[in-house]
């Protein structure tokens, strides 16, 4: 199965990657000189079309340009346990109900820059990689495993046995996040936009932990909340 991801950077990196790409699709008056030289430079068909057939094709807001190319591939999730090097301490993100595509791409993302080795999300009531996740990702759908899940709380009931700690994050129940212990084999559990951890997956967390919220919202963006959880382990785990 093929699909096309868009966005300028999206198909920048592709090419740089040397991804296999089946042609690329450009909006007739886009100039890009240096994507139509990386384009010609690797003998990828190069179809010009008009803006409203693109529209009509593509969701979102695709910059005049997309790539045909597989499905992203996902993993099974001892294949993310085997793929962590020899000697490092495992890190991996689990995503329960996560909706936003936006998020989805923001979270590997940073998932990528402090080198998270997977991200576990479940087959049902879940975001799927698509090409508005690749776009926001910036590259990162291709370097951070995914595994996709029948049943999360079996997932983590199975990693448990392979040595690791769950941690969620969560308001109800929880601790500071700067009281976590994270020089453990980690799974970091995020929850939906709108509703959080699920009550079943919170139960099967070994503790959760929190961001302090001074002013008047009461809490943040998935992603962000993600991103900041993952610089706290970063910090713990390698210290200045």
């Amino acid at each position: 199965m093929t699909q096309y991801v868009y966005g300028k950077n999206v198909v920048r990196q592709l090419l740089k990657d040397q991804k296999k790409i089946y042609e690329i699709i450009m909006a007739d008056g886009i100039k890009d000189p240096e994507l139509t030289s990386m384009i010609k430079a690797n003998q990828i068909p190069l179809k010009v079309m008009g803006r409203k057939k693109m529209d009509a094709m593509l969701e979102g807001n695709h910059q005049g340009v997309a790539a045909k190319i597989d499905d992203y591939k996902t993993y099974e999730l001892d294949e993310l346990l085997t793929s962590v090097p020899k000697g490092k301490m495992p890190l991996f993100v689990l995503l329960d109900g996560l909706e936003d595509p936006h998020n989805l791409g923001a979270i590997l993302r940073t998932c990528d820059c402090v080198g998270v080795d997977g991200v576990i999300i479940g087959k049902h009531r879940n975001v799927k990689l698509t090409p508005t996740v690749a776009k926001v990702s910036t590259g990162a759908i291709d370097t951070v495993k995914v595994s996709m899940v029948t049943n999360l709380t079996q997932a983590i009931k199975y990693l448990k046995k392979q040595g690791f700690w769950i941690v969620g994050a969560d308001l109800e129940n929880s601790r500071d996040y700067r009281e976590g212990q994270y020089d453990v084999p980690l799974v970091l559990v995020i929850g939906s936009e709108g509703f959080g951890i699920s009550s079943l997956v919170s139960k099967n967390c070994d503790y959760c932990v929190r961001l302090p919220m001074e002013g008047s919202v009461t809490s943040l963006n998935a992603s962000v909340a993600c991103g900041i959880l993952l610089y706290q382990i970063y910090n713990s785990r390698h210290p200045l």
